[in-house]
């Protein structure tokens, strides 16, 4: 009987960790996650350590963000003759980081999924490479797998997935955008009809590619830059590809938005914490301030951008607005004119938005503070502001030198306002709280010494 060690319960490593115990081997699984739920006949260990201690077989499926720290936490504990399998949706360059972060500790394998494990299940494709990749084929075939050594070294089956990546990632781009303007023109189910006819699997590839992905699409379009990154150094000219990410993005936006316990996270870090934890990019500029001391706030960002001293597009902006949302407003860092006051924030309370970043001016600022309302702005101007227009909602924009996009978590207190881009909020988090926990091991070193 082997020791299966899955690290990450998520789609595809629940389906391989019940496979495991279905087919009688030891499996034992960990996602740092309390809120994944444990395969049947499948162990829960409570860290990486524990899950890959004395295991014959390990199968990192933690995402490509985390796939080298879960080989750091998981080397100390690994057997020499262990197989360690990254099947990560990864780059070539990761795979190799994993393999020299392990160094020597197991025998690492750079595995690639080719291929639906939700249509397939553990009997889908796999490519391998590395100087295991027979006994890990020969390990993966114990639940049905096809899988298929292509050489030594590690990072070639990876790099065949990103080549694959091109075409297949693109083609579900493609169909969501098919089916979105089919919808829009109320020609949905003869769009469908069209795009159906075109596939080997007809309707059940459609609905397969358009549900897998936009439920993926965060994933996904991480996994297309690492193929865009493929291409260029293949000098290959990637428009279409480039194209494809852009519109995961989008659909990330729309179909995966954070969540209150995410966003409620941030409001316990401080901005400085997040910018150290980001290289310090994605500050406002400091001339964007708290109009009240003591002001904080975290939440998702609306966007709207607005001609200087105009602020009708923030009137459309709070028709649509919902509860958890931070107005940030490009109002082109004019000061003349103030583009909110009072009876704004009163309707922006009863809408449930968090507070407003304003790259312009506002006025009424005792009363803001009375109402706790928090905002920051360039400057406070007692003169009102036009209200013609034009101006833009929900879309990308400059405010303060920082780039924002809607969706994206806002982080505002006394230092300044920090933009986190939404599909790097929850690695983000991790590393946040992680330059506190080093901040307050310093702190207390520094005081022992004074004592």
């Amino acid at each position: 009987m082997m020791k299966v060690a899955v690290l990450g319960l998520g789609e595809a490593g629940a389906i391989f960790a019940e496979a495991y115990a279905a087919a009688g081997q030891r499996a034992i699984g960990f996602d740092p996650a309390s809120t994944v739920r444990t395969p049947e006949g499948v162990d829960r260990a409570s860290s990486t350590a524990e899950a890959v201690a004395g295991a014959d077989v390990i199968l990192s499926l933690a995402t490509a963000a985390h796939a080298v720290s879960v080989a750091r936490e998981a080397a100390p504990a690994l057997r020499s003759d262990a197989v360690y399998i990254d099947l990560n949706a990864a780059s070539p360059q990761v795979k190799t980081d994993v393999a020299r972060t392990v160094d020597g500790a197991a025998r690492v394998v750079d595995g690639a999924l080719i291929g639906s494990v939700v249509k397939f299940g553990s009997k889908v494709d796999i490519l391998l490479a590395g100087p295991a990749a027979e006994e890990a084929a020969r390990m993966l075939q114990v639940v049905g797998a096809n899988a298929e050594p292509i050489g030594e070294t590690v990072g070639a089956a990876s790099g065949r997935k990103l080549l694959r990546s091109v075409f297949m990632k693109g083609l579900g781009a493609l169909i969501t955008e098919a089916l979105d303007a089919g919808r829009a023109a109320g020609e949905e189910e003869w769009m469908r009809e069209q795009v159906a006819a075109a596939l080997t699997d007809g309707t059940a590839a459609l609905e397969r590619l358009d549900n897998g992905t936009r439920l993926h699409a965060v994933r996904r379009s991480q996994e297309l830059d690492a193929s865009i990154a493929l291409l260029n150094e293949l000098r290959v000219e990637a428009p279409v590809s480039t194209g494809a990410a852009d519109r995961h993005r989008h659909l990330a936006r729309v179909t995966d938005v954070p969540d209150e316990r995410l966003i409620d996270a941030y409001a316990t870090i401080p901005t400085a914490a997040i910018g150290d934890a980001r290289d310090r990019l994605g500050f406002l500029s400091s001339r964007i301030r708290p109009v009240w001391a003591g002001a904080r706030l975290s939440g998702r960002a609306l966007t709207v951008r607005t001609r200087p001293g105009d602020n009708r597009a923030l009137h459309e902006a709070l028709t649509v607005a919902r509860p958890g949302d931070v107005l940030v407003v490009d109002g082109g860092g004019d000061d003349s004119r103030a583009l909110l006051g009072e009876l704004i924030a009163e309707r922006a309370i009863n809408k449930g938005v968090r507070g407003m970043v304003i790259d312009g001016a506002v006025r009424d600022a005792d009363e803001l503070r009375e109402l706790g309302f928090p905002v920051w702005s360039a400057a406070i101007s007692p003169a009102g502001p036009y209200k013609d227009g034009p101006g833009h909602i929900g879309r990308t924009i400059a405010v303060g030198g920082a780039v924002c996009s809607p969706g994206d978590i806002v982080v505002a207190d006394g230092d300044g306002v920090f933009v986190v881009p939404r599909l790097e909020a929850e690695r983000t988090l991790v590393a946040a709280r992680l330059v506190l926990a080093d901040e307050a091991e310093r702190r207390e070193a520094i005081r022992r010494e004074r004592a």
